[in-house]
């Protein structure tokens, strides 16, 4: 008996349990290594976790697995998990004014790029217009863990890395329902609801999700901070369940767990509750355990064997999404909001896919919709060859559009409670190639009252400024402020990097 058979098994024995611990923890611990493979290389860490999965499988160490109604089942844990750790991480400053053209990208997007990429698959595979629908449902999806991974290691202005950030906890949800609705009309006795039923049903559903997020976000957070003791660890934990019980309390009541699931998080990320590094950290790592165990399961569903025949058609429809469907989902959306060409063409290219396309390419097998098994194979390799291409060219394609900030700060955060308590912030600023801050000194930079630069980092080495030093190419600040003026800081240390010292003067 394998590892995995063991865990579905009634009669594990403590050999079994060995050997789950052995494979287990051998996984965990080459993944973590991958990781500076992925950094240096550009790819999400995800192909490395499918290539794991690959090689445990039938062609390589022989666990033999096929179940895919476990998949679906822990892949939906999984993206339970990966969306919560999104919501908590995710600053609200960030993405708020991104909120309203993400939702439109993640509902009427989602709907323009389903159509166009039917009506390719019905003309060139071609398959039936279900099938089709199924198809282009399956592979719209923006993948959150894959974003929220390679965005947040690329210097785009607040406005697009918010919108794309927000538009990948959204539109899991809608993709979804669509996915589940077209698998169960593909089933032999199935029946076509009429669009208008359909599209009621799942604007139900979300607008249900948003309440549920709402309310066991806003309403855990406050019982939380009453009720929980001094301990971080304790307090994370039920952060976190907080974030699951969303999702559970959505599915009960018949709307959306996902969207439930991400609203509740980035309320309870963004309420001000205590122990925020503990809970945030906490959420990273069931974040990045999920992701690891999501995509080497999925590696071993795969059959290495059958996946070259589904090579072709993968590419035809995966060109038709990237430079057809998405481009045009992007402008129906959110040309409404006067977002500027070079964000569009940015947003155009940047739809990445992962995990949520494959592990709903497992729908329509377990609802038992005929003659799909080849779905999940051109899935897998859609994903592979075109995160492949995609990934790696994001921070070139930003560069060749003029996106990337010359000075791109992240905040820091040291220890939410103590930061609290005297309403204090810590920005990290790192001054690009091109930026004009390089020969400002500090004084020059006229900051709030409030607002302090108190370390340099140079070539690896740390000093403490004083008034007169100049600030170079490559240098990384530390600002101080108070939580009054922020903004203002971060806004003053932009204008400067845009125009000289001389931005700003009145």
């Amino acid at each position: 008996m394998t590892a995995l058979a063991a865990i579905t098994s009634s009669t594990m024995d403590l050999d079994d349990l060995t050997r789950v611990l052995l494979v287990g923890s051998l996984v965990l611990l080459v993944a973590v290594a991958a990781v500076r493979l992925s950094v240096r290389s550009g790819l999400p860490s995800l192909l490395i976790y499918l290539g794991i999965g690959l090689l445990l499988g039938n062609a390589g160490a022989g666990i033999q697995f096929d179940d895919a109604s476990i998949t679906r089942v822990l892949g939906y844990a999984a993206l339970v998990l990966i969306l919560a750790e999104g919501g908590l991480t995710t600053s609200w400053s960030n993405i708020k004014d991104s909120v309203a053209p993400a939702a439109v990208l993640s509902t009427v997007g989602v709907v323009v790029s389903v159509l166009v990429v039917a009506v390719a698959a019905h003309t060139l595979l071609p398959l039936s217009w279900t099938i089709s629908l199924l198809m282009g449902a399956i592979v719209t999806s923006t993948d959150a863990a894959a974003v929220f991974a390679v965005l947040r290691n690329v210097p785009l202005p607040k406005r697009l890395s918010g919108m794309l950030e927000a538009e990948s906890g959204f539109n899991d949800a809608p993709v979804v329902i669509l996915v589940v609705a077209f698998a169960a009309q593909g089933v032999p006795g199935g029946t076509a609801d009429p669009w208008w039923v359909l599209v009621l049903h799942a604007a139900a559903e979300l607008a249900g999700g948003v309440l549920v997020g709402g309310a066991v976000g806003w309403l855990g957070g406050q019982i939380l901070h009453r009720v929980a003791g001094a301990s971080s660890a304790l307090f994370s934990i039920g952060v976190v369940a907080l974030t699951v019980l969303a999702y559970a309390v959505g599915s009960a009541v018949h709307v959306s767990g996902f969207l439930a699931t991400y609203l509740s998080a980035l309320v309870l990320g963004n309420m001000g509750l205590p122990n925020r590094v503990a809970f945030q950290s906490f959420a990273n790592a069931l974040g990045w355990i999920a992701q690891i165990g999501l995509f080497v399961l999925l590696g071993l569903l795969a059959d290495p064997t059958r996946l070259g025949e589904q090579l072709v058609p993968a590419i035809v429809i995966g060109l038709v999404l990237l430079l057809v469907a998405r481009p045009l989902s992007v402008v129906a959306s959110v040309s409404w909001f006067k977002v500027p060409w070079r964000d569009q063409l940015f947003l155009s290219w940047a739809g990445l896919r992962g995990a949520v396309p494959v592990v709903l390419a497992t729908v329509p097998l377990v609802v038992g919709t005929p003659d799909t098994e080849w779905i999940f194979d051109l899935v897998f390799m859609l994903v592979v060859v075109f995160t492949i291409v995609q990934a790696p060219s994001l921070p070139w394609v930003a560069r060749r559009l003029g996106l990337t900030e010359q000075v791109h700060s992240v905040d820091v955060d040291l220890e939410s409670t103590s930061l609290m308590e005297i309403s204090a912030d810590v920005i990290q600023v790192t001054v690009g190639p091109e930026s004009r801050l390089h020969g400002v000194a500090v004084f020059e930079l006229r900051l709030p009252k409030g607002a302090n630069v108190t370390l340099i980092v140079r070539g690896g080495e740390g000093f403490v400024p004083e008034r007169l030093t100049t600030i170079r190419h490559g240098d990384q600040l530390l600002v101080v402020t108070t939580s009054r003026v922020k903004q203002r800081t971060e806004q003053r240390i932009r204008e400067i990097s845009r125009g000289g010292r001389l931005a700003g003067w009145p």
